[in-house]
């Protein structure tokens, strides 16, 4: 039998960082995973998509080069050795997860927890089972992807994006059920690749829930390069044949059939709770099985606490480990609690989405007197440079005080451009104190300065509206 001070069910972006910091402050510390330390993102989702995005943006790059003076032909994708590097990058990362954990004397131990009592688990491994007495349980199991009736997955027409990313080549017809995040990322990845691609969408825009205006710029974006996007539409029925799919999609104009090599669905998530025995010791779960916390992590059961995904959205590797740190921090005696302000989110589809605090109809719908102002990137010396013009950056702020509410990013690097305006935010900075920040010439970050300086009342390099 194991003995913990803490023990960790989980060792995701979530889990692996609870478990560095509980051992940092001196707990006897246990993380328990099914699968692969790193959890979904580092081994099928953030790190290997981000990979093969980049590669298809240098490959998109090239095709286009022409217009920069660069002549290039014979331009193609070894799919084989792309999956090597892939896999390469994974494997590296989560070797520095192991060797972090081990560092700090943290106890891993591979296999499926099953809670029994408010104390005791049990660890089935490909061993036999493993006993852990514990004294504080956290609960950092994350997610797992939904599937829908009529569209269960077989891994090979229907996929998911786990398999989706371990593709040996790029489908000729593509069909994405769902427009979200993930839906978007590969469909703009694919159509780098070569890919016809179709997005089914059962909301009026992309992105739901997103900044119209921004979404926009996406969605013509993919429309441009031949993407087909059906919105307000559904699959009704999907025929298997030997090699491909015939879609059957219900939409405003009527009913379309749509041929694929293959179909993924990317239709949201859910909690991974259901192996736990969670009832046993009597935690509480929302309707939709996600567990319920307070801001510092605790559930309702004393010593038990929740992170991450599994703990309920927004589901993001960032959000996760910062929760991580506030539930070891809490079980070491700490004052620490979930007192950020905003949590950034990115989205890799081209041109990248990127977003913190309130978009202009939140900030209406929360009461303010709101003041939008944009800054194109195409007025831009940097985007223009770098061959980059689309989209813009949106202030949002309040029009009598100046206070940044929120900042929403649609072009090139917005992932990266994102977090000044998240840290902006945290220390409630005011459109003058951005305006007033120097930015170095040529860059991105100098359209959140232009932006913010038009929020102010004296834009430069736009006309005063």
């Amino acid at each position: 039998m194991l003995e913990a001070d803490v023990a960790i069910i989980g060792g995701g972006p979530g889990g692996y960082v609870c478990g560095i910091r509980s051992a940092q402050l001196g707990l006897r510390t246990v993380v328990i995973e099914a699968d692969r330390l790193g959890g979904e993102c580092l081994n099928y989702g953030c790190i290997p998509s981000k990979s093969l995005i980049t590669v298809s943006k240098l490959v998109d790059k090239i095709k286009e080069a022409e217009k920069f003076g660069l002549r290039a032909s014979g331009v193609s994708v070894d799919f084989i050795q792309l999956q090597k590097w892939k896999s390469e990058v994974v494997s590296k990362l989560v070797s520095g997860v192991e060797g972090l954990l081990r560092g700090y004397h943290t106890t891993v131990v591979s296999g499926v927890a099953e809670v029994v009592s408010k104390d005791r688990l049990v660890v089935a491994t490909s061993q036999g089972n493993e006993e852990v007495l514990f004294k504080n349980l956290v609960i950092a199991t994350g997610t797992r992807t939904s599937a829908l009736p009529g569209l269960e997955f077989d891994g090979d027409l229907v996929i998911s994006s786990k398999e989706g990313l371990e593709l040996k080549g790029a489908p000729s017809r593509l069909v994405i059920v769902g427009g979200g995040a993930i839906g978007l990322e590969f469909a703009s990845m694919f159509q780098k690749l070569g890919s016809q691609v179709t997005v089914v969408e059962i909301m009026d825009q992309l992105l739901p829930g997103s900044d119209p205006e921004v979404v926009r710029v996406v969605q013509r974006k993919l429309e441009a390069r031949g993407a087909k996007v059906h919105l307000k539409s559904k699959v009704a029925r999907i025929a298997k044949k030997s090699s491909e799919a015939e879609v059957e999609v219900e939409t405003p104009e009527g009913r379309v059939v749509i041929t694929a090599d293959k179909v993924l669905v990317s239709v949201g998530r859910k909690p991974r709770t259901e192996k736990l025995n969670l009832a046993a010791i009597g935690v509480q779960t929302d309707p939709r099985g996600y567990v319920i916390t307070n801001e510092r992590m605790q559930t309702n059961v004393s010593g038990v606490y929740a992170i991450g995904d599994v703990r309920g959205p927004p589901l993001l590797a960032h959000k996760a480990s910062k929760e991580g740190i506030v539930a070891a921090e809490c079980i070491a005696g700490l004052p620490s609690a979930a007192d950020w302000k905003v949590v950034p989110e990115a989205v890799f589809c081209d041109p990248e989405v990127a977003s913190v605090g309130l978009t202009e109809a939140k900030a209406v719908e929360a009461g303010y007197k709101v003041k939008r102002s944009r800054f194109q990137f195409a007025a831009l010396g940097r985007a223009l440079s770098a061959g980059e013009p689309e989209g813009f950056v949106k202030v949002v702020s309040s029009e009598e005080s100046g206070l940044v509410l929120g900042v929403q990013i649609v072009g090139p690097e917005a992932s990266n451009l994102i977090s000044e305006a998240a840290l902006a935010i945290e220390m409630g900075a005011t459109v003058d104190d951005i305006a007033l920040t120097v930015h170095p010439h040529p860059t991105l970050p100098e359209a959140i300065m232009e932006a913010s300086e038009s929020a102010a009342g004296h834009p430069i390099h736009q006309l005063r509206t």
